[in-house]
């Protein structure tokens, strides 16, 4: 037992802080690509009535800005993560319905986290996505399956290209570091 509990201690300092020009950029780079993606989320869902913004896109702003170096932060892992969690999720509402939010929450987060695994795509804000999906309410269930196409692939799609030219411009950071 007490085994157990020294593993609580940690084995390690945390990391260093990010430096200020760092700190500069990822501040800057979420506030363009949130700006952005939410003036196109105004613009499409007056249009169309279908939304491009929506909240686990914050905590994906917040790998690609801010722990752009992380492997989950990488397009393959925002873009598949997002994607293949809202194909969890719809398919979990479309089987089982929304009379039991907390089986199908518990069963569409859980069944994305391995699906994201399995691929190499883990991104933890896929895990809200599927979260979403699943609880969303009417405005989300009534896309159904498009629900993966918009907003999904397409904000997580603008989000990479938005880090990708920003993330950029320091002459000391590179993103991505892989595919």
């Amino acid at each position: 037992m007490k085994a157990y509990f020294d593993k609580l201690k940690g084995t390690s300092l945390p990391p260093p802080k990010a430096g200020w020009q760092e700190i500069i950029w990822a501040t800057v780079g979420s506030g363009v690509a949130m700006s952005l993606i939410g003036l196109l989320h105004a613009r499409y869902i007056a249009a169309t009535g279908w939304p491009l913004l929506i909240a686990p896109f914050g905590a994906s702003a917040v790998l690609v800005f801010g722990a752009f170096r992380s492997p989950l932060a990488q397009p393959r892992n925002v873009i598949g993560g997002h994607v293949i969690s809202a194909l969890v999720g719809v398919t979990v509402y479309q089987l089982i319905g929304g009379g039991n939010e907390a089986i199908t929450i518990g069963l569409a987060v859980s069944l994305a986290i391995g699906l994201m695994h399995m691929t190499g795509t883990l991104h933890p804000p896929g895990g809200a996505t599927a979260f979403v999906a699943v609880a969303g309410g009417k405005s989300i269930y009534s896309l159904g399956y498009w629900y993966i196409l918009n907003p999904c692939l397409a904000g997580s799609i603008l989000m990479v290209l938005i880090a990708l030219c920003v993330n950029n411009i320091p002459p000391r950071q590179r993103y991505p570091l892989f595919w």
